[in-house]
């Protein structure tokens, strides 16, 4: 074997090698925001498609994803919470509902109304009470609509229904003996994971609340974190005995001994995963650091590579990712955070993206993913059902939403109780003498209109089981139906047909009355034509609009700096009136002739302090001197007096 064999076997091809962090530009950022200054390692952004949600310690800020640059600082805030919010999860199903953990023992689940606040939002649709002490973390569930995990300080967790308003309280797993770490669910949502305090994890059975599992995964005392991964493992990142930080891989059936183990660094902040299911790569972010690293996760041993890390000069405080539908394709775009700064009230968005020079849609980048449908009723997924979530494409175009709506359409009737049957049913061997139709299919909204071949024989839907298979529910449209002695021999394709017919009719009105969501629009703005505007366009800057409403120059530093909330956009408005009225009042206010040499905000405030300083002590000489003039002419007159006295 020659060595460039061998040098060629240390090199793992892997499409992801080379992916890496682009930050955006200061203007499209989120700045400005009154960002929770807590310790705790808690959920502080939420993001969707549509809204961005950025904890203000006992309120939160929701924030439309288009509006970026500086956030007023009076802006609307969802405000119901005592305590100080701990977690936000947006609800994956919904765009316009996010749930809040908080300090006060409560769950609020909130609706944000079409096109974001308009006023403060002060109440909350549904109020989840249950837990004895402040709820450290909440996570919806993957596939069924309507279903919360929450923990809390008293280490418990809960299983709600927020849809069933008498008892939202479905299951109450109290195997915990200390204060939980983490909380993960897996993609079906059958298995939750939780690290505690004393150093185990466990993979617990959330209907029942039966641990499966459960070990030793980190020797450390500090924080860990837990987060599923595909093939039944669990990663899960802590702290060594010797306060390392360190990662490892676990079979979720057999929590006795890692998989694999590694150290990371020797860091101090807590590692949070974040794991991307279509990419099968884990991110690891660390509080406080200014770097996130990635690995590619495989099915055999060591389990993870390392492949790369995006570094930055400032520190997070927390990290929310996008769903993967609300990614650029356009642009390769794998992943993407919105990161918190530590420092500066500062929301970054952090695109991370793999180096392709064709604009065109990748597939081998962008498998199916998750749809935002769920696939199964909380009083189903309850009973014991597991599904897996309902995917849809990432292509671009007006299919793949239309795709999308078809898929809510479809999906729309199985949350409720009266209906059992999923997506389509399939149509057994019944005979009656006089039966009616009454059951409905989802996709439509009406009974089964069988055709002329029905001969006023009807069919009642409640003989259909709900709980087959989607794959057993396609179909078989056109088996015998026995009516006395009529026997109705309908095909399979004519019955296909009129269903088909139905259902596109049906989904197409719906659609017409419909708005539609938020890809829709993107893909109609993307399909119109761009025409160029050569016309010349006259800028106005603030500074010569602001420039003749001040009086003197003194008057505007005295504006800006007498407020506590200075901002570097009206630093640099005040230095340019400045610069541009100094040349034409060069006789007047002559210190202020050198405001050039002012670049920064500290140089500015204090050429402000010494002005101010200096008028005060003007003005005390120029008390002393009145003062001085009235001893004087006291003295004038005394002497006058005894002049007088003397002649």
């Amino acid at each position: 074997m020659t060595n460039t064999q061998l040098w060629f076997r240390g090199v793992r091809p892997s499409k992801f090698r080379h992916v890496y962090g682009l930050p955006t530009r200061k203007e499209c950022c989120y700045t400005d925001i009154s960002v929770v200054r807590s310790g705790n390692d808690g959920n502080f952004c939420a993001v969707n498609p549509t809204f961005l949600a950025i904890v203000a310690d006992t309120t939160f800020v929701v924030i439309p994803l288009n509006q970026t640059g500086r956030i007023d600082f009076q802006c609307c805030k969802v405000i119901g919470h005592t305590g100080q919010i701990l977690d936000l999860k947006w609800n994956p199903f919904d765009d316009h509902m996010i749930a809040s953990a908080s300090d006060d023992c409560t769950i609020k689940i909130w609706k944000i109304p079409e096109g974001g606040l308009t006023s403060n939002l002060t109440e909350c649709s549904t109020e989840l009470v249950g837990h004895k002490r402040k709820v450290l973390h909440i996570e919806w569930h993957p596939t069924a609509a309507n279903v919360l995990l929450s923990a809390g300080f008293d280490h418990l967790v809960c299983v709600w229904d927020i849809g069933n308003t008498e008892r939202p309280l479905l299951n109450v797993i109290d195997c915990h003996v200390d204060m939980i770490y983490s909380l993960a669910i897996n993609r079906d949502g059958s298995m939750i994971a939780t690290t505690s305090k004393d150093k185990k994890l466990r993979v617990i059975e959330p209907r029942s609340g039966i641990v499966v599992s459960e070990g030793i995964c980190h020797l450390g005392t500090k924080c860990s974190k837990a987060v599923f991964l595909d093939s039944n493992r669990i990663l899960t990142t802590g702290f060594s005995r010797h306060s390392d930080r360190q990662y490892a891989v676990w079979d979720q059936h057999d929590l006795r001994k890692a998989l694999t183990q590694e150290v990371i660094d020797s860091s101090s902040g807590i590692v949070t995963p974040y794991y991307d299911y279509d990419t099968r790569m884990v991110y690891l972010a660390g509080k406080g650091d200014g770097n996130i690293r990635y690995y590619e996760v495989v099915d055999e041993p060591p389990y993870v590579y390392y492949l790369n890390q995006f570094l930055s000069g400032q520190p997070q405080k927390a990290l929310g990712f996008m769903p993967k539908r609300g990614l650029n394709v356009n642009q390769c775009e794998v992943f993407r955070f919105y990161k918190l700064h530590a420092a500066g009230n500062v929301c970054e968005p952090i695109s991370m993206i793999v180096p392709r020079k064709s604009t065109l849609f990748q597939s081998d980048l962008y498998p199916d993913t998750v749809a935002n449908v769920p696939a199964i009723g909380a009083k189903e997924w309850f009973s014991g059902r597991n599904v897996s979530p309902i995917m849809m494409s990432m292509k671009t175009g007006e299919s793949i939403a239309l795709d999308v709506t078809n898929s809510k359409l479809n999906r729309s009737s199985s949350t409720t109780e009266s209906v059992k049957v999923q997506r389509t049913h399939s149509i057994h061997h019944l005979t009656n003498g006089n039966t009616t139709v009454n059951g409905t299919t989802n996709g439509m909204n009406g009974s089964h209109h069988l055709g002329p071949a029905a001969n006023n024989g009807n069919i009642n839907g409640n003989t259909i089981n709900g709980n087959q298979q989607p794959q057993q529910q396609q179909g078989h449209y056109g088996q015998n139906l026995t009516n006395g002695t009529t026997t109705i021999h309908s095909t399979i394709g004519t019955n296909r047909l009129s269903i088909n017919k139905e259902n596109e009719q049906q989904q197409q009105h719906q659609l017409d009355n419909r708005k539609l969501d938020n890809n829709t629009k993107k893909f109609a703005f993307l399909s119109q034509p761009t025409i160029p505007d050569y016309r010349p366009q006259t800028i106005i800057e603030k500074s010569q609009k602001t420039s003749t409403n001040q009086s003197t120059k003194f008057h505007q530093l005295q504006a800006i700096f007498g407020q506590q909330t200075t901002n570097h956009k009206d630093i640099a408005n005040l230095q340019n009136n400045l610069l541009s009225t100094g040349s034409r009042n060069s006789s007047r206010n002559s210190s202020l002739e050198n405001i050039n040499l002012l670049n920064s905000e500290n140089e500015l405030r204090k050429a402000f302090s010494k002005q101010a300083d200096e008028i005060k002590s003007l003005r005390k000489s120029l008390n002393g001197s009145e003062k001085r003039v009235r001893e004087l002419e006291a003295e004038v007159k005394r002497l006058q007096q005894q002049l007088k006295q003397h002649q």
